[in-house]
């Protein structure tokens, strides 16, 4: 999809569809209020009429508007305009764009993109739009049949031209649309990774697709370290978790250096990639394991975030290491009762094997330790207890550093991938204390979220560290939004901006 900026009058601008704001109680913003003006009050007409009242999710189409050379225009309700803040400016832009997508067009101007948003400016604006304007068209039919696929197939919204007030806020605008792209790409291809099937995306697959983005990118290197490796590394934690797998596990490397010094500290992100998670020998019930294959969110949101910052150019050093396994039951895979001793030396008295996430990230975290961050940021569909505190709405937030804590908390009220700061107190890590070992990798259900981001605190004292616990944001298990959202690479993508600023 195309997004053009343009200002000035939108009424003379020839497009398949103009789409105005229309505030409650027939108040119009000044972009309407002209064309309302230009087209002899038709616009007022038709609300007195009572077809559209302006709230919020309301829309309606009008066809064979006087005086304009568009061939139709859309209403969008805003809600009260003493109320329109930066969730009504992405509930209409998502509005929108749902409705451009159901209407057979080549192309739209937009005027949304004109209103004020308090506390947010012209940048914000457009990069929000291009962003969930883009987002509205995603779909994932790569194993649809070809027949199925032409069904779907109707004419396809290719350009959008988003209005700004002024000519002073054009080159702004204009990087923010190159932003907005880069989110895109970065998101796209989170999702695309989570939605394959967990019978074609292994960790040999996910592999590929970081060697595929180092091909992409200059500014990016991959490595790779199989079994052996991870033998030689002593990740006993790790190599438990897909020692019941036919598929072999893999600790991805992923390097883009982008600042001007090559000893700038880098930013480091951790991605859980568990590809399928039936539950290991502590296996899950047949309904508990449908959407399993979304337990690598974690690793796909890293290569998102880094896909992201390759394609702006970064100023920036990023570290993506991605722990890639797929936990089975068999007679290899590990029990209920097994000590491993973790990379740094900890042991660990398996209690679940379905608490495996935590097994594969602590040695991922080790293993952080040689590339002297500046922070760690570990991404996992972690614990179902997440999901259960926070619902679908933000993500898990635990950390040993408070500054990075905030600079996560407010990335994430800007890009709409909020998360909510979670405790990591002392009391909790008593929970963990084993009879027969250094810990165990569960603590009960009693703050299961917590006691699972304190097992990972006892490996990243050398460092400052965040977990994002996604379980509950990453993707939907059911009904029609069934599949993965791209989260968190919204607020990964906002937060490594944040750092260049």
């Amino acid at each position: 999809m195309n997004f053009n900026i343009k200002t000035g009058q939108p009424e003379k601008l020839r497009t398949n569809c103009l789409v105005l704001a229309v505030f409650e109680a027939g108040k119009l913003p000044e972009a309407t209020l002209k064309i309302d003006t230009a087209t002899g009050g038709y616009i007022s007409k038709v609300i007195k009429l009572g077809d559209i009242k302006g709230k919020r999710g309301q829309s309606l189409v009008l066809h064979n508007v006087p005086n304009l050379n568009a061939d139709r225009i859309l209403l969008v309700g805003c809600g009260k305009a003493a109320d329109f803040n930066d969730k009504a400016f992405r509930e209409a832009i998502q509005t929108m764009a749902v409705q451009l997508n159901n209407m057979n067009l080549h192309d739209a101007v937009c005027c949304i993109s004109e209103l004020a948003v308090p506390d947010y400016d012209v940048s914000w604006k457009i990069q929000t739009s291009v962003v969930l304007t883009s987002a509205s068209s995603y779909k994932f039919d790569v194993y649809k049949s070809k027949d199925d696929q032409k069904k779907s197939t109707s004419l396809v919204l290719k350009d959008v031209t988003l209005m700004v007030p002024s000519r002073r806020d054009i080159d702004k605008a204009e990087q923010s649309v190159k932003i907005g792209l880069a989110l895109v790409a970065g998101v796209q291809l989170t999702k695309d990774l989570a939605n394959t099937p967990p019978n074609v995306c292994h960790p040999t697959f996910i592999a590929k697709a970081a060697q595929k983005l180092a091909k992409t990118y200059k500014t990016v290197s991959v490595a790779i370290l199989d079994r052996k490796d991870l033998e030689t590394l002593k990740m006993g934690a790790f190599l438990s978790v897909a020692q019941g797998s036919a598929q072999p596990p893999k600790l991805i490397t992923l390097e883009y250096r982008g600042a001007a010094t090559k000893n700038q500290q880098p930013v480091v992100l951790v991605g859980k990639g568990i590809t399928f998670d039936t539950g290991g020998n502590s296996i899950k019930s047949p309904a508990g394991m449908i959407g399993m294959k979304y337990d690598m969110c974690g690793a796909a949101s890293v290569l998102g975030a880094i896909t992201f910052a390759a394609e702006l150019g970064l100023p920036l050093n990023i570290v993506g290491v991605i722990a890639s396994a797929e936990n089975m039951p068999g007679g290899q895979a590990s029990r209920p009762d097994d000590i491993v001793t973790t990379m740094s030396g900890i042991t660990v008295e398996i209690l679940n094997t379905d608490a495996e996430g935590r097994l594969v990230l602590c040695d991922a975290l080790t293993y952080c330790e040689r590339f002297n961050p500046k922070v760690v940021i570990d991404v996992a569909t972690l614990t179902g207890a997440c999901v259960t505190a926070l619902g679908n709405h933000h993500s898990g937030l635990f950390t040993n550093y408070q500054p990075l804590a905030n600079d996560l908390l407010a990335a994430g009220i800007v890009s709409g991938d909020k998360c909510w700061q979670m405790p990591l107190t002392e009391e909790y890590q008593k929970q963990l204390d084993s009879n027969f070992a250094d810990i165990t990798n569960v603590g009960g259900a009693e703050g299961a979220s917590i006691t699972a981001a304190c097992f990972l605190s006892r490996f990243t004292k050398k460092y400052h560290w965040a977990h994002l616990d996604i379980a509950g944001t990453a993707c939907r298990f059911t009904g029609k939004d069934r599949g993965a959202t791209g989260q968190p690479v919204p607020l990964l993508a906002e937060y490594l901006l944040n750092q260049v600023k």
